[in-house]
């Protein structure tokens, strides 16, 4: 009887989920741990050149915690606008590889090549959102999905409250 092999993440997303969750663990607050974790993950995997969190706010998306080289300027987005919003509204995982093909895109950085959208879910619905740019066209692909599927998760706990 053969046992299907179970699809193993990449050693470095499993450790970087491990260093995710003590890192929120041990975070000041939510405001801080989310910080840590768009910190952690710009720092651990190159491809990442700017990292950022937006919440929804309404029918709107609005900036959290990010690093990157310099701040975006979008930073609030309406829900079904660009990558972000579309990815938004569909509760989907957005991979762009190539940002120049996808008339959705706004533009923030002129070295952004490609991008990864990932919805943070809460109970069923999309409260937030991690936004990847990366410089190199192509960069993120199924694998980078379920590893930032799982930051999401991580992240959902930390949305902010009104």
């Amino acid at each position: 009887m053969s046992h299907p092999v179970a699809e193993e993440r990449p050693a470095a997303h499993g450790d970087a989920l491990n260093v995710v969750r003590a890192a929120i663990a041990e975070a000041a607050g939510p405001e801080s741990a989310a910080q840590r974790v768009v910190d952690l993950l710009r720092d651990r995997f190159p491809p990442y050149d700017w990292v950022g969190v937006y919440w929804v706010d309404g029918g709107d998306l609005v900036l959290g915690p990010w690093n990157g080289p310099q701040a975006t300027e979008h930073t609030r987005i309406a829900i079904g606008t660009g990558i972000c919003g579309a990815a938004a509204a569909s509760g989907r995982t957005e991979i762009v590889p190539d940002v120049n093909a996808d008339p959705r895109y706004l533009a923030c950085f002129a070295s952004t090549r490609s991008e990864i959208v990932v919805p943070i879910f809460d109970g069923g619905e999309v409260v937030g959102e991690v936004d990847v740019d990366g410089s190199d066209l192509d960069a993120f692909d199924a694998t980078d999905a379920r590893f930032l599927e799982e930051i999401a998760a991580l992240l959902a706990p930390l949305r902010p409250r009104s």
